[in-house]
C-alpha cells in the first residue's frame, strides 16, 4: 500500500511540475482518433479522441520523484528507465438508432466521458545472451466526468452539422453528471525478436486491471508483430479499454515498420457506460461479464515519427446487443 501511494503521489507531483515548467521537456506526443465510421459502422462507441505525452526515459535529473518512486517499487530490479505520462481524452457513446427521440430501453445509453490522466512507467530488463526480456509497467490515475458536463452532445452534433450528417436526437436520455476516477495498472513483456529472412517477429503479452466507478475489470492478452526494427516501441497505443500499446517511441535508426494482430480479454465488474450512474437513477442495460477485443493493423516509424492504422472488433458488451462492434483507429506519434 505504501508503494501504491508513493506512485500516485509521484504522478500528481509530476503533473504539477510539468504544468509549472511548460513545454521545456522532451518526449513523445501522441494523437489518437477512433471512430466507428472508419470501420463503416455507426453505433455504440461512436468516437474517441486522446492527446497524450510520455517523457523520455529519465535518469532522475529532471524528475527525481520518479527515481525515488521506482527505487521503492522495484528495490531489487534493474530499472533501466522511468517515464511520466499525461493524457487528455474524450469519448462518445450512443445507441444504434440515433434518430429516435424516445428512450431506447434495450440499447446502450447516450454518454460522454471527458478525462485527464497521469501515468508512471517503469522499464526493466534481464537476460543472458540472446535470451533477453524487457518489462514495461504502467500505473495511472485517471479522473474525469460523465454526463452533460462531458460535452458529448455538443461535440457530436456540432461536428455532424459541420460535415452534413444527421444529428443524434436522444441526448436528453444520457447519463447524469458524475465525477469519475480510475486507478489503472498494467504489465507488458517484450522478448528479443526472432529474425528470419530479413524480418523480425515478436509477441508482447500483457496483464492489467482497472479499479474505479467508471471501469472496474481485469484483462489479459497478447500482441503479435512481424516487420523490421521492432525495438522502436511496444505497439501503437489505443484508447482504453482497448489494447494500450505504448505512447513513447525510440528513434528508429532506419525505416521501421510492422504488421500486428492482438487480442485482449476482459472480465468486467463495472462499466458505467452500460451499468448507468453510480449515485443516481439513469438508463442502463445488462452488461456481459466477458468482453474481447481483436485488433489488426500496421505501424510505420521513420526517425521520430510513427503513424499506425488499426481495425478493432469488439464482442458484444450487453445482453440485448444484436451484433459485435467494429471501429477504426488512426494514431500519430511525434518524438521531440
Amino acid at each position: 500500500m505504501r508503494a501504491l501511494l508513493t506512485g500516485i503521489r509521484t504522478v500528481l507531483t509530476g503533473i504539477a511540475m510539468l504544468i509549472a515548467a511548460g513545454p521545456s521537456y522532451g518526449g513523445t506526443w501522441t494523437l489518437n482518433v477512433e471512430n466507428d465510421r472508419i470501420a463503416n459502422t455507426d453505433r455504440h462507441y461512436s468516437n474517441g479522441v486522446r492527446l497524450g505525452w510520455v517523457s523520455e526515459a529519465e535518469d532522475g535529473e529532471n524528475f527525481p520523484e520518479v527515481r525515488d518512486a521506482l527505487q521503492m517499487l522495484y528495490p531489487l530490479a534493474d530499472v533501466r528507465g522511468g517515464r511520466l505520462g499525461l493524457e487528455l481524452g474524450h469519448n462518445i457513446y450512443t445507441p444504434t438508432d440515433t434518430e429516435a427521440r424516445s428512450l431506447i430501453a434495450d440499447d446502450r445509453p447516450y454518454a460522454g466521458w471527458l478525462y485527464a490522466s497521469g501515468s508512471l512507467y517503469a522499464e526493466t530488463g534481464k537476460g543472458i545472451g540472446d535470451h533477453f526480456t524487457e518489462t514495461l509497467d504502467k500505473m495511472a490515475l485517471e479522473v474525469g466526468v460523465v454526463g452533460p458536463a462531458a460535452l458529448g452532445e455538443p461535440v457530436q452534433n456540432e461536428y455532424h452539422k459541420l460535415i452534413g450528417v444527421e444529428t443524434s436526437k436522444g441526448w436528453e436520455h444520457q447519463l447524469e453528471n458524475e465525477p469519475g476516477i480510475n486507478l489503472i495498472g498494467e504489465r507488458k513483456w517484450r522478448h528479443k525478436a526472432l529474425r528470419f529472412h530479413g524480418l523480425e517477429a515478436d509477441a508482447i503479452p500483457h496483464v492489467g486491471a482497472s479499479l474505479g466507478n467508471v471501469y472496474t475489470h481485469v484483462n489479459a492478452g497478447v500482441t503479435l508483430r512481424v516487420g523490421q526494427e521492432l525495438y522502436v516501441d511496444y505497439g501503437p497505443p489505443l484508447i482504453r479499454p482497448s489494447l494500450s500499446g505504448f505512447g513513447a517511441i525510440n528513434p528508429a535508426e532506419k525505416f521501421s515498420w510492422y504488421a500486428f494482430a492482438g487480442i485482449d480479454g476482459r472480465w468486467v465488474l463495472r462499466n458505467i457506460f452500460l451499468d448507468g450512474n453510480t449515485f443516481a437513477d439513469s438508463h442502463s442495460v445488462d452488461k456481459k461479464s466477458l468482453v474481447g477485443d481483436f485488433v489488426a493493423g500496421v505501424a510505420v516509424t521513420y526517425k521520430d515519427v510513427r503513424i499506425a492504422f488499426t481495425h478493432v472488433m469488439r464482442t458484444k458488451e450487453f445482453d440485448t446487443q444484436t451484433s459485435s462492434d467494429q471501429f477504426g483507429a488512426i494514431t500519430l506519434s511525434v518524438r521531440f
